[in-house]
């Protein structure tokens, strides 16, 4: 199952001093900007975003569990190499302490929208789909 995706473009450069919110070399936040704004052109609400120390989390409206994207540039490869991934990045959810759900079509959903977005735009370029346990 496709959860996260990494590309490389020009478009996304870091803000003055954004490393300083995160972690010296990794930004992301205009990455995160322009999702937040297509997403809903996709049927999918995003939440307002918030740095981590590896880069930009931006949960999403979803009603049966808790949905998040992550993404940061990939500072071992100079800065516009970029990765967007999806978590949950697994198939089954734990709700409660006995119950899980199925979480495949809700994470196909996002990285569908995900996927025509970032093809949709001439500035990114050499995308590539992997799941967590590829390397």
């Amino acid at each position: 199952m496709r959860t996260h995706v990494e590309f490389v473009s020009d478009a996304f450069p870091a803000y003055p001093g954004e490393d300083d919110e995160i972690n010296p070399g990794i930004w992301g936040k205009k990455l995160v900007e322009f999702l937040a704004a297509q997403l809903p052109i996709h049927g999918i609400t995003p939440k307002e975003f918030y740095t981590e120390d590896w880069g930009w989390e931006m949960p999403i409206f979803n009603e049966a569990f808790p949905m998040f994207i992550g993404c940061s540039n990939q500072l071992e490869t100079g800065g516009n190499r970029f990765l967007c991934f999806i978590d949950p990045s697994t198939p089954k959810v734990r709700k409660g302490l006995f119950k899980t759900i199925d979480a495949t079509k809700d994470i196909e959903r996002v990285a569908n929208a995900l996927d025509t977005i970032l093809r949709d735009n001439s500035e990114i370029r050499e995308l590539r789909w992997w799941d967590e346990n590829e390397k």
